[in-house]
């Protein structure tokens, strides 16, 4: 979708930490305007707008109709609820992750936003880091991939899995670097303090043998985030914490990456993107189908570590 706009106005459904931080992108952003925020707790809607000089909505709906365009950024179990009521508006949606609660409802979405020709992006910000680096850019499949996501406690997202709420990160990468049909997937997870899982482990399986094991937690000590990808001739690991690389491959990488404004600014880097897309028409980086195939993965883990 091309159009002669200038500007976007934009609008932001939830006002907690990553409302915030969506809406300051928007307030930030030289062709946006943040029209709004809602949320459920009018006095943190209020704090917020008033912050950036928006507006506090009463209701998602008076948000959505003041709008072209919608960032959800609630809890993730109100994800597609709060998404479908835009697109059913007519609105472009930028959808933190998940895409939805159930890979089901996820194809709803992609289905309705195909329907009226809507721009549908999901909030995986490491994408960017990765574009930043020039993995995506490697032709040669990736023989194995080894991925820990390590998260402190935090009452935050207590509504989901650690599968849904951190893991997916990796998942949406192992997946979008694989260059063949996925044929298996191995897990198990178990709680520690919540009614959801609070760690995980998994293995994805591929029909070339790539393999990428993947372990997540939202309980461990301290904050630890790495990635290690296994190319025939050697590999490359990630810090997205430290914003550090190690590359023992012949890959022409970018040494400085952690310098280029999308792996300084990944989020601020992905609303622009967003942004593009609706004005400009340039193509989706983090497509709704790359968000679904993550939450599918992500829900599949769920259901064989209870099995």
């Amino acid at each position: 979708m091309t159009t002669s706009q200038t500007s976007l106005k934009a609008g932001v459904i939830g006002a907690g930490v990553f409302g915030g931080h969506h809406a300051r992108k928007y307030a930030g952003s030289d062709r946006a305007e943040l029209v709004g925020v809602y949320d459920p707790q009018p006095e943190r809607a209020a704090e917020l707008a008033a912050s950036l000089d928006a507006k506090a909505f009463s209701s998602a709906e008076a948000l959505i109709d003041a709008c072209e365009a919608v960032t959800i950024a609630s809890p993730a179990i109100a994800h597609f609820d709060a998404a479908k009521l835009a697109l059913d508006a007519g609105r472009h949606v930028f959808c933190e992750k998940p895409l939805a609660d159930t890979a089901a409802r996820g194809r709803d979405l992609i289905a309705l936003a195909e329907a009226k020709n809507l721009v549908l992006q999901v909030g995986h910000q490491e994408r960017f880091v990765f574009r930043a680096m020039g993995v995506f850019d490697i032709a040669e499949a990736p023989r194995r991939v080894q991925a820990r996501r390590m998260g402190v406690p935090s009452r935050r997202n207590l509504d989901v899995s650690v599968t849904v709420d951190l893991m997916i990160h990796d998942l949406d990468l192992a997946i979008a670097l694989a260059q063949a049909e996925m044929t298996g997937l191995d897990a198990n997870a178990h709680c520690v303090t919540n009614a959801t899982a609070d760690e995980a482990e998994a293995t994805l399986k591929f029909a070339d043998g790539y393999e990428a094991h993947l372990v997540s937690s939202r309980v461990a000590d301290a904050l630890d985030r790495v990635m290690r990808i296994e190319y025939a001739e050697g590999f490359v690991e990630v810090d997205f914490v430290k914003k550090t690389f190690v590359n023992e491959t012949g890959f022409d990488l970018n040494p400085d990456f952690a310098e280029d404004p999308e792996a300084k600014d990944a989020l601020g880097a992905n609303v622009n993107a967003f942004i593009r897309s609706v004005l400009d028409g340039t193509p989706v980086i983090v497509p709704a189908e790359a968000g679904l195939a993550a939450l599918a993965a992500a829900r599949d883990i769920d259901r064989l570590a209870v099995a």
